[in-house]
């Protein structure tokens, strides 16, 4: 899956769609994502045991699958499809947009942390 936490991106298709938000969750195994402000839903909550939760109707975002959703490129700011290439030896992003071509940044870092934890091996 091309599309991973804290990306831009904008719906295609559906109730939502042309709304543009950030993926908070990606669920691999499923094929979906949650996006910030898209797919909204109700949810009815009962009061927990121990009153720590307050029972009433929570607006909720729903996962929504990744066939409905495009990344949108941080340097031209359009709707791409992306690609995969080496890059000083890394496998890296990047915008398909003939005009841009530019890698796309990876925004949570996981790959300097895996890198600082195999070097402090």
């Amino acid at each position: 899956m091309n599309i991973r936490k804290g990306d831009t991106v904008q719906v295609i298709t559906g109730k939502y769609r042309a709304k543009k938000g950030q993926v908070k969750l990606v669920l691999r195994e499923e094929d979906k994502v949650v996006v910030e402000g898209v797919n909204v839903v109700k949810r009815h909550i009962k009061s927990g045991r121990t009153q720590a939760r307050q029972a009433g109707i929570v607006e909720v975002e729903a996962p929504i699958h990744v066939s409905n959703v495009m990344i949108v490129c941080p340097s031209c700011g359009e709707t791409v499809r992306i690609g995969h290439r080496e890059e000083n030896g890394e496998k890296v992003r990047y915008c398909k947009n003939p005009d841009c071509g530019k890698t796309i940044p990876d925004r949570t870092g996981w790959q300097t942390r895996e890198r600082s934890a195999a070097e402090e091996r």
